[in-house]
């Protein structure tokens, strides 16, 4: 019986001395010493890695543990999709001064190598910091930076992603000392009042059906256009047809005038000849041997006609005082001349 509680007590002795301290597969151990002849008492800086179990008294020491996998604050206006059973989405005014709700989720982890610090001046345990410290900040600090944005601005995503962006910088400021890394800052759903949510609504309906008409308006324009240029290209080919046209016939007229120069010239070179032949002749028929060839012409042109000679009374002829030969020699010059004058005019 002695043996037996000697050896039960032997067993509580070890059980007491090497109690196990799991870690689990992504949690990091901190020891806090309570009492030791070997170790200074108080949290230990050092930390026990993930997925094992270690054994010391629990009587003489304390143990914690806190995940290092990412986490999320889910702030959100539904309740059953949130943190809490309750609304608990971010209330805020815009930078022109309208109220909005924003869904918002931070997602965080602890840096191990900080989880003695954690504990020694932050939190015992996950959820405790989480309450105390993380979920305190991060309802705060990203109000400030979103408020920074303008009712219009929360339509366009890219812009709330920027300040997102900025709120986790702002937030790693913050937690980053206490051993808390924000790795994403996301925004969900936003509501603004009820009365200027219809305002914005009526004015995207008003911008859609004022878009519809400058696309109707440039769609016109540019049907405008398109005829303009058929025009011009209708205009261009009539243009071009008048001016062949008038190329052929100023062509056409440039030959005939060319022509019409050409007989022009040859009736000229024509009319000079004869001339030139009329100016000869006369001056033949004025010299020495033109009376002789007159008078010749003269017995040629009454050869084989009947001469009468009838007495007139009053200012008729007179046969006594008549020169005949001279009478004779007038008609034949003149028979003569105009005999030379026909065969000037002939073409």
């Amino acid at each position: 019986m002695r043996y037996i509680t000697v050896a039960v007590l032997a067993a509580l002795l070890v059980a007491v001395l090497f109690f196990p301290h799991p870690t689990g597969p992504t949690e990091v151990g901190v020891r806090t010493i309570k009492w030791s002849p070997f170790a200074a008492k108080g949290v230990e800086q050092s930390v026990y890695p993930p997925g094992a179990t270690y054994f010391f008294s629990p009587l003489l020491n304390d143990w914690h543990v806190f995940d290092t996998r990412l986490q999320n604050i889910e702030m959100h206006f539904d309740p059953r999709r949130g943190d809490r059973t309750i609304r608990d989405d971010l209330l805020f005014k815009t930078i022109d001064g309208n109220d909005i709700s924003l869904d918002v989720i931070v997602s965080y982890r602890i840096e191990p190598a900080r989880a003695p610090h954690i504990l020694q001046f932050v939190a015992s345990d996950d959820v405790e910091l989480k309450e105390k410290l993380v979920r305190t900040i991060t309802r705060s600090r990203p109000r400030d930076v979103f408020g920074e944005l303008k009712t219009e601005e929360f339509y366009v995503s890219e812009r709330r992603d920027a300040k997102a962006e900025q709120a986790k910088v702002a937030l790693n400021e913050i937690l980053a000392p206490y051993g808390v890394i924000v790795e994403r800052v996301s925004t969900k759903d936003y509501r603004f009042n009820p009365a200027y949510q219809k305002a914005i609504e009526d004015k995207k309906v008003a911008d859609q059906v004022a878009e519809q008409n400058k696309s109707a308006t440039k769609a016109a324009m540019e049907e405008y256009l398109k005829k303009l240029e058929d025009a011009k290209g209708e205009v261009n080919k009539m243009v071009a047809e008048v001016d062949g046209r008038f190329r052929q016939a100023q062509i056409e007229a440039d030959a005939y005038y060319q022509q019409q120069g050409r007989i022009a010239a040859a009736i000229e070179a024509e009319g000079i000849a004869e001339a030139k032949g009329i100016t000869e002749l006369n001056k033949a028929l004025a010299g020495a041997g033109g009376e002789v060839m007159v008078k010749l012409k003269l017995a040629e042109a009454m050869a084989g006609k009947r001469i009468m000679l009838l007495p007139l009374s009053g200012s008729g002829l007179d046969i006594k005082t008549t020169n005949i030969n001279r009478l004779l020699e007038t008609y034949g010059v003149r028979a003569l001349a105009e005999a030379s004058e026909d065969e000037a005019n002939r073409p």
